[in-house]
């Protein structure tokens, strides 16, 4: 691995240094590899620093993985909607296990979920996009949103291949507000890159990958995919490919995530 970039000033009270925003707008970063990213973003935001793990995706494993070996008290945490399958559940107890993490439970607001509930029923998600976009929002965005507001930076596993929606995403970059730096360490990685790192270095992954689920999200809203189709082609399957996203990584007017 070649020489990691300097620390820089840390974040304090939500105020981005200028140094920092200045190596972000360079675009300097992207010439980084995945661990050289995660280097700097530990050296200038541990801990108000936190991988958003789905277990539901190998891309989030491989950087547990790797921060895990950087920075064993790196931040981890994931979105509980409460409607996971229970193979994810499994595998939170398997990371545990293995790498000695503490995942940090994210869950929605149960009093908005229920009202939803009562008022849409509980499959809402397929009648219609508005209320697809209404379920991630209130089981998956606002609760991320929640969370975040305690942080300066958070890590995904963005891939610039995933989606159309997600080909001009940069390693680095700040939330609209430029209050957050969002630090996506494998956007010029392969579906191959990722899958040979889980094989070289033995990474627990989700059981639903075997039958046919390369991407696992809700259990309502993830299907096994057929040979020669698109990887995410099994999630929000009835919807069309600009709309596959819940709200995390766009704006919910465009609204839509990818975990």
């Amino acid at each position: 691995m070649s020489a990691a970039p300097s620390p820089l000033t840390p974040l304090t009270g939500n105020t981005l240094d200028s140094s920092i925003l200045d190596e972000i707008r360079s675009g300097r970063l992207e010439s980084l590899s995945a661990e050289e990213i995660l280097i700097w973003g530990l050296g200038n935001f541990h801990p108000r620093m936190s991988l958003s793990c789905s277990f539901g995706n190998p891309e989030g494993l491989v950087l547990l993985h790797m921060l895990s070996r950087l920075e064993p008290s790196a931040r981890v945490y994931m979105l509980d909607t409460g409607r996971l399958p229970q193979e994810t559940h499994d595998l939170v107890d398997r990371v545990r296990d293995r790498y000695g993490v503490e995942v940090e439970v994210v869950m929605p607001e149960a009093s908005a979920v229920q009202k939803m509930v009562r008022e849409h029923g509980q499959n809402l998600f397929y009648e219609s996009l508005e209320k697809r976009q209404l379920c991630c929002r209130l089981r998956k965005v606002e609760p991320n949103a929640s969370y975040l507001a305690e942080l300066d930076a958070h890590v995904t596993g963005l891939r610039r291949e995933q989606n159309v929606t997600r080909t001009d995403t940069a390693k680095v970059e700040l939330s609209a507000d430029g209050r957050l730096v969002k630090i996506n360490p494998l956007v010029d990685w392969s579906r191959e890159d990722v899958m040979q790192f889980v094989r070289d270095n033995g990474v627990p992954v989700n059981r639903l990958h075997q039958r046919g689920f390369p991407t696992v999200g809700c259990a309502p809203c993830t299907r096994a995919i057929e040979p020669g189709e698109d990887i995410r082609a099994g999630r929000w399957w009835w919807e069309s490919p600009e709309d596959k996203e819940c709200g995390l990584h766009v704006g919910e007017e465009k609204d839509g995530s990818g975990i």
